[in-house]
């Protein structure tokens, strides 16, 4: 089952930032400046605290996974806002 997460993260180091910053374009959708949102499944999860383990400082960086709910439930409406509207990307196949 897949759950929505809201991941952000502070990193110290602009070089390890980059990393960060590439490494969560492959899991999820950039909302705000180092702030994702992210559907992933429980090994998805684990897959992508072991990448951002690599790269960071573990004394230093700091990543926060807040975990909203299942996706096909309270997880796609959880996200609000206050200024400008925030809509939730638009999921659909794609065929290849």
């Amino acid at each position: 089952m897949r759950s929505t997460y809201v991941v952000s993260y502070d990193v110290s180091d602009p070089r390890r930032l980059r990393l960060v910053f590439k490494i969560m374009r492959g899991y999820g959708d950039w909302i705000q400046l180092s702030v994702f949102r992210c559907e992933l499944s429980p090994r998805e999860v684990v897959e992508l605290q072991g990448r951002l383990r690599d790269v960071m400082h573990l004394g230093e960086d700091q990543v926060l996974f807040a975990d909203l709910g299942p996706t096909e439930g309270r997880g796609s409406e959880s996200i609000t806002s206050l200024g400008r509207v925030y809509s939730p990307p638009e999921r659909c196949a794609i065929v290849v």
